[in-house]
């Protein structure tokens, strides 16, 4: 539909359309309804979905940085918050969700060496307030699968290195979290492309993955490209050693330095 039929459907001007699709301004239940009655949809766990998730009035923690990050600063724990897993794929740097404050401290310093020191506390700050939701105590079932190259970029010293393996350590002993390593001994193997995050929306239709963009975050969302990137997280984790194999190989690096 035009902007301008959806306005006459829901007894709007298209402005508030426009501001509805922008995310500036919110939508009622009724109207959600109205429209995927009109939509034909007939999905009722997405349409439950899409309604709790618009109602939502909730706010979060992360809406103290609204004026002071950029905006995919604001996307990322939104999308956290309504998820109900998390999988995470990483090649070069240890996944968000398990770094210590040192490590995402010097990554920010490292690539935004324009910063002052107080951007940068704001940007770590920020990533580890974003660790609540597999540190809560109703946390989300959290699985990641990480390179052997992340686990040994030294990305600081020695001690933020220690520190960072101990951390993945630590927290791989949840219950709720699964840490699997991919080693560079492995034969056949060509998925290095295959880094992403995969945040597992109320109903499968509304999971969405991130993968990182010259511009910045980038979400993916259609059934097709989600279905593809389920498949990727299928074979990297079969490729990968088994939790208690990863904890082991991860102590012998840790050993090692």
């Amino acid at each position: 539909m035009k902007a301008r039929e959806a306005a006459e459907l829901l007894g709007v001007d298209s402005v508030q359309i426009s501001q509805i699709e922008s995310a500036v301004a919110g939508v009622s239940a009724e109207r959600v309804r109205r429209l995927v009655a009109h939509y034909a949809c007939t999905d009722e766990a997405l349409i439950d979905a899409l309604v709790s998730m618009a109602t939502d009035r909730t706010r979060g923690w992360w809406e103290e940085y609204r004026d002071q990050l950029p905006a995919p600063f604001m996307d990322l724990p939104e999308m956290e918050h309504h998820a109900r897993f998390r999988r995470d794929v990483e090649f070069l740097h240890v996944p968000g969700l398990l770094q210590t404050a040192d490590y995402a401290r010097f990554l920010y310093s490292y690539v935004n060496p324009e910063f002052p020191p107080s951007d940068v506390e704001r940007r770590v700050e920020h990533r580890m307030k974003r660790r609540v939701i597999i540190e809560r105590p109703d946390p989300v079932p959290y699985d990641a699968v990480i390179h052997e190259a992340a686990l040994r970029i030294r990305v600081d010293d020695r001690t933020t290195a220690r520190a960072q393996l101990a951390r993945v350590l630590e927290i791989s002993e949840a219950d709720h979290v699964t840490v699997r390593v991919i080693p560079f001994d492995l034969d056949g193997f060509g998925g290095a492309g295959s880094a992403m995050v995969y945040a597992g929306g109320p109903v499968p239709k509304l999971d969405t993955v991130v993968r990182d963009g010259p511009g910045g975050p980038v979400y993916i969302d259609t059934e097709a490209q989600l279905n593809r990137y389920r498949t990727r997280f299928r074979r990297v984790e079969a490729v990968s050693l088994d939790p208690d194999r990863s904890r082991d190989f991860i102590h012998r690096l840790a050993k090692e330095l």
